[in-house]
């Protein structure tokens, strides 16, 4: 299958190089254009690659689907565009991959849809936290009723100041672009847990604040580079230090003016950074979650209770320790994942889970290999997300934005219509 990538941005990496440079996929499968407004970012991915693919702007994806014969299409622009390719991807019969999130708010998403009932055509959405070995463990426990029904969920997610902060440097700081981190961050958090439910939404109720990363904090300033008072701040992202952000940012930022070391303290901002909300089930369980970007370290805490007892996973992504010369360093910690199972009456017990290199627990290469290869290994877990997981990940996280904006619960029917054919 011919491939284009459609945006060249940081995420882009781990599907272009997966093209070009896994055995497996690279057998059955054929990157041959890319497409960014930017020709800056578009010729580091060909020399980082050693490769001459032909390069299109956004107004000649007809152009390039015709002279390149494109079959399939792989999103990674900002997130507030990817229906604009999702819609044609399924409007000319390619096969669509996007990244995550689908999109950003109600109305994209119902395009979306609409074109799905339409052409008749899905698409995949990439939500690789589903093929992590620890969190596909929680699934298969669930799915073999070891705590019985389900009946709540709490699930509290934690973004250190490392990877937190960074959000706020970059065009994920406006809701217009990236429809807050309740959309672009949260969508992997509210998928799982669909995932692991096997449900979906149907009313939410949300609080959010921005108690961190305002101006009030710390002397704002417009950006990195040219800030006066970078040596007592300790979120400075000197992109000059590495080669891969200055090729893809530093180098292209006078084509299209887009910076990516904004302070974080911008007033600009408009996303929350202190958030929780409660959501009701389809199946009538109840899911209590918070997400936070000014933690001292990375994970997440979640729990399932069950008419038969209470499953629990802690996992520890990222940490701080100390460094040469005083200076902070993030490492991953060993022995970073706690799985125990608490039955009812009985004495709890724990689960051995497996660790694996690679982004995202491991998940990373299993999606890849699951959504590029024709016959991939059987998969029980229906770890693949379509369409609808896609919109039914992002809609808990519009909901929440909704109720916040007007202080009232939002029920789901209300945001979006599903033909039947697209529902479960």
């Amino acid at each position: 299958m011919r491939y284009a990538v459609i945006g060249t941005g940081s995420r882009s990496a781990m599907y272009y190089e997966a093209l070009v440079e896994n055995e497996k996929i690279a057998a059955e499968n054929e990157l041959v254009a890319l497409l960014d407004l930017n020709q800056t970012r578009m010729d580091y991915v060909n020399e980082k690659l050693g490769l001459e693919l032909p390069t299109y702007k956004p107004h000649q994806f007809e152009k390039m689907l015709a002279e390149e014969n494109i079959e399939g299409i792989v999103v990674t622009t900002k997130d507030s565009h990817h229906h604009e390719y999702i819609i044609k991807g399924l409007k000319n019969d390619l096969k669509v991959i996007t990244e995550k999130p689908m999109t950003t708010n109600e109305v994209k998403n119902q395009e979306i849809i609409d074109t799905m009932e339409e052409t008749g055509n899905d698409l995949t959405v990439t939500f690789n936290y589903r093929y992590s070995p620890y969190r596909s463990k929680v699934k298969e426990m669930l799915q073999e009723g070891v705590i019985g029904e389900v009946t709540m969920v709490e699930f509290h997610w934690y973004l250190d100041t490392t990877h937190g902060a960074d959000y706020y440097r970059r065009w994920h700081g406006e809701k217009r672009n990236s429809g807050s981190l309740w959309v672009h961050k949260a969508t992997h958090h509210f998928d799982l847990v669909n995932w692991w439910l096997d449900s979906a939404p149907e009313e939410v109720f949300a609080f959010g604040e921005k108690r961190f990363y305002k101006p009030e904090t710390f002397q704002y300033r417009m950006r990195c580079k040219d800030c006066d008072v970078k040596e007592q701040c300790n979120f400075e992202l000197d992109m000059s230090s590495s080669d891969k952000l200055s090729a893809l940012y530093l180098d292209a930022e006078a084509e299209d003016g887009y910076f990516r070391d904004r302070c974080v303290f911008s007033p600009e901002i408009n996303i929350w950074d202190t958030r929780a909300l409660t959501v009701r089930y389809q199946n009538r369980a109840l899911l209590s979650y918070s997400l936070n970007n000014y933690a001292p370290y990375e994970g997440y805490k979640v729990a399932f209770i069950g008419t038969e007892g209470r499953i629990e996973q802690d996992v520890v992504e990222a940490s701080y320790i100390s460094g040469h010369d005083g200076e902070l360093e993030r490492q991953t910690p060993d022995n970073n994942i706690r799985l125990e199972v608490f039955p009812l009456f009985e004495e709890s017990y724990t689960i051995d889970v497996e660790v694996e290199e690679g982004g995202h627990g491991g998940g990373d290469k299993r999606l890849l290999e699951d959504i590029f290869l024709e016959n991939p290994e059987a998969d029980p877990l229906g770890r693949q997300a379509g369409g609808y997981d896609g919109a039914m990940s992002i809609l808990t996280g519009i909901a929440a934005r909704r109720s916040i904006e007007k202080d009232q619960p939002i029920k789901i029917d209300n945001l979006v219509e599903f033909p039947s054919r697209l529902t479960k």
